[in-house]
């Protein structure tokens, strides 16, 4: 009887052992199944949140958060396109429309020796055989300044203001041809007893010869009490700009 009771006690004493252990291990199994999924679907969850964050961002549909790898993606995207742009030489030069003896569409500026020829009038020295200084400056692509001097027994200035045109070919394919027209107004100036000052009208053409002479003839006509008109030949040294 002592027997049996000892035993009895021994295995009441033992079932709530075995109850705990088995308690135990279904916490455990509980845990270890609830952290698995954790394990595989946290960074699946994630891949495909990146993806979508990265399709919008590429979109334009939402603004990048500063911090995140997309947002460094863009901002090395936008770096590269930077310094891309950057490292581009520029083919535009910066050119004044205006200089003081610059080249006209015409040719280059000039300075130079020629011949006057008389053809009618009788009042200034437009209208006699005398030597001249001649020149060009140009100021802009189409606009010249063309002062001379006629040497007779009174000097004479012509300051005549000059368009500047260029005959271009038919051909897109080959050169302008070396002519180069021009026509103005100015003034013209009589020193000596009679001093006076008229009207000018002026027109020619200029030929290069070559890079550093320019041939060029010209009609110039005074607006005196009578009507002045000669014809200008001459040879010009190109130059440039002061």
């Amino acid at each position: 009887m002592n027997v049996s009771n000892i035993i009895f006690r021994k295995s009441f004493l033992t079932l709530p052992s075995f109850a705990a252990l088995v308690i135990l291990g279904s916490g455990l199994s509980v845990n270890a199944q609830t952290v698995e999924p954790e394990t595989i679907i946290l960074p699946t969850h994630q891949t495909s949140i990146s993806t979508v964050a990265t399709e919008e961002i590429a979109s334009g549909t939402i603004t990048p958060i500063p911090g995140t790898v997309e947002t460094s993606s863009v901002m090395l995207n936008s770096g590269s396109t930077e310094a891309s742009e950057k490292t581009q030489p520029s083919n535009r030069i910066a050119q004044s429309p205006i200089g003081i003896g610059r080249a006209t569409r015409g040719g280059s500026s000039y300075i130079g020796v020629g011949f006057n020829v008389g053809a009618s009038g009788g009042f200034s020295d437009i209208s006699d055989g005398n030597f001249t200084v001649i020149s060009k400056i140009g100021v802009t692509k189409t606009l010249s300044v063309r002062p001379s001097v006629i040497l007779g027994s009174n000097t004479t200035f012509l300051v005549p203001i000059t368009y500047d045109l260029s005959f271009k070919s038919p051909d897109p394919f080959t050169e302008p041809l070396p002519i180069a027209p021009y026509f103005g107004l100015g003034a013209v100036i009589e020193t000596g007893d009679k001093s006076e000052t008229a009207l000018l009208v002026t027109g020619g053409i200029d030929v290069p010869l070559n890079s550093r002479l320019t041939a060029t003839a010209a009609v110039n006509a005074g607006f005196f009490s009578k009507t002045d008109v000669g014809v200008l030949l001459g040879v010009g040294y190109n130059f440039r700009g002061f």
